[in-house]
Order: structure tokens, then sequence, then C-alpha cells
């Protein structure tokens, strides 16, 4: 979710009533509910035209009252009790308005990057590979970037090369975060880490650190670091998608980033984009592409990680598909 989109469904749910707002919590991951409460309580002197905006483009009819006369911390301090319970709430809260920690592995994915990289960066690598495997790919890969390229190289090749984690292990390592597990005794191995784990973090790194990762891991094992590679969501793989998802990203991406990240890159790909176009956007897209001149080669790649990154959140809020299916590799 963009910007945009967080900005957008925080006044949206501040519109709502409690139990309406509560409701669409529960079907969000945390790291979704920490980004939009965020920006409910940074809301200030909102303006009746803003949300009407906001209002119209998810339904029909606006309503005539909203809540935002309501204080933003007691309103997020309700919304979350009643989408959480009291007691996942009650630290969550605290976390987000007050700036309080959260313990547990599973707390660390309501903290921002540079707090979980500090909490566990004099950790043992393979301890901070463990952990990042229980967070979301792009959390996991803002936390890498917190580190040193020594030690963000020595993490993501034990993460490639872990499948799996004893109970007794984790749940020593979670009483070191604060009770992941909380008297849960009958756990199984859980299979996590591996090469799909490693390729889904680099998707969110930068090029140069995902360029130094790749090439610490290759010289591991020549093998390993192709079949990340094989993994990953790449610039070119876009050709994969169907029109429908050609067209959203059309919609989201901007032209003249598109006309850069364009300049290097399989000419289907290129075709893909301006058959979705209309006619007269394709004849000036087509114009565009001929009078830029020389562009570098570490701009195109700025400008195709801003349009995978787009990609990348409309696959996530459910809108395209990046065939992705659990088990299947990219084709």
């Amino acid at each position: 979710m963009n910007a945009e989109g967080i900005n957008k469904a925080a006044l949206l749910l501040m519109s709502l009533g409690e139990n309406e707002a509560a409701e669409a919590f529960r079907h969000l991951a945390p790291r979704e509910v920490q980004k939009i409460t965020g920006a409910m309580a940074a809301l200030k002197n909102v303006t009746r035209g803003a949300v009407d905006d906001v209002l119209q483009d998810f339904i029909k009819e606006a309503e005539t009252q909203t809540t935002l006369s309501l204080d933003s911390k007691d309103y997020i301090r309700s919304v979350l009790t009643r989408a959480l319970g009291e007691d996942k709430a009650g630290n969550v809260i605290d976390r987000i308005l007050q700036g309080d920690d959260v313990g547990g592995i599973e707390g660390l994915k309501w903290l921002d990057a540079p707090a979980v990289a500090e909490l566990i960066k004099n950790e043992h690598p393979q301890i901070i590979a463990t952990v990042l495997v229980h967070q979301d790919p792009d959390h996991a890969s803002s936390v890498l970037e917190c580190f040193t390229e020594r030690t963000r190289n020595d993490v993501l090749l034990r993460i490639a090369t872990l499948d799996g984690i004893q109970p007794a292990a984790l749940r020593e390592l979670d009483e070191v975060m604060t009770e992941l597990l909380s008297g849960t005794e009958n756990v199984k191995r859980k299979a996590v880490g591996g090469v799909r784990a490693a390729a889904e973090i680099l998707n969110y790194l930068s090029s140069q650190h995902e360029e130094s990762v790749i090439g610490n891991v290759r010289s591991y094992d020549v093998d390993l670091a192709q079949r990340i590679i094989e993994e990953m969501f790449t610039f070119e793989k876009l050709v994969v998608l169907d029109d429908r998802a050609i067209r959203l990203l059309l919609r989201e991406v901007d032209s003249q980033t598109l006309v850069i990240a364009l300049k290097v890159g399989p000419p289907e790909l290129r075709q893909k984009f301006m058959t979705n176009m209309s006619q007269r956007a394709a004849e000036l897209f087509a114009e565009d592409m001929e009078v830029l001149g020389p562009v570098r080669l570490s701009e195109v790649e700025a400008q195709q990680r801003k349009v995978l990154l787009v990609a990348r959140d409309l696959a996530e809020s459910g809108e395209i598909a990046l065939g992705d299916k659990p088990g299947d590799a990219y084709v």
C-alpha cells in the first residue's frame, strides 16, 4: 500500500463508526495496521472536501456526518481494542501512540525497521536471520538496509540456507524477545527460510545492496545464487502479467518513470505496455522514447525499481498477482 493509499484508508476509517473500522482492521496485516493507524494519529485539520474526495473513491454516496471530531488517539484505542482484543491491542496501542516497545518476535512486526535493527544488531547473524524470516519480506528488507554490508550479506546467506527451526530453539529465542509461543508446548518444527524467503526479501532491497548480497551468496554457492535470482520477481518478468495488471500499473505509474524504466529491457515488455495504452497515449509514449537522450544505467534501474514497488503494492493489496502461488517458481 503506497503513501496515498495509506492516507486515504486512514481518512476513510476515521469517517466510519468504530464497529465498522474494527471489522476492517481484522482483515489487515500488522504492518498495514501500523501504517494506517500511524496516519490516523497524524490527521490534523482535515477538511470536509478532503473527506468527500476519499469517500467518493470508496462509496457512491458520502455520509452526511463523520466522526473526525473525535480525539484520534481515543478512537484508535477503542477501534484496536475491538479489532484485536484487549491483550494484543494494549501493547500495540502503546507502541503506535506513545512509542513503547512490544515484545516477542511477532511483536517486532509492529516496530519500525530501525528499531528492530537496533534491538538485534548485536545478536549472532544466525539469530538475526531467524528473527527476520518471521517478518514480512518488505519489513525484513528494511531491517537489513540498516546493517553493515558484511552483516547484511551474512544474514541473507543464512536465510537462504535455513530450512527450519526446532521448536526448542524457537522457544529459547522467543524468551529473549519475550513470549511469542507463550505456553504452547506442542509446536512442530517450523519450515521457514530457504531460497524463496531470501528472494522475497531481496525483492525489496535496493539495487546496490542486492548486487552485493547476491555476489556474496555466489562466492559461497553459485547454484544457490542462481536459484535465488530465479525466484526473484525482476522488472523483466513484468512481461508475464496479464493485460488487466498492466493497465493497473499504467494507472499508478508516472509516464516519464515508465519511459526511462523501459529504455533497457526486452522489447516485448515495452510492446506489452504500449498495447494496453490508448492509441494516442501509445503514440505519445513512442515519441517520448525516441527523443529520450542518454540515461545513466543507475537511473534506469532506479525507475525500474519504482515500477516494481508499485507492482508489489498492487500485489500486496490483492489487485494483481505476480505469479507467486505457493511452491510455484516464476517463469
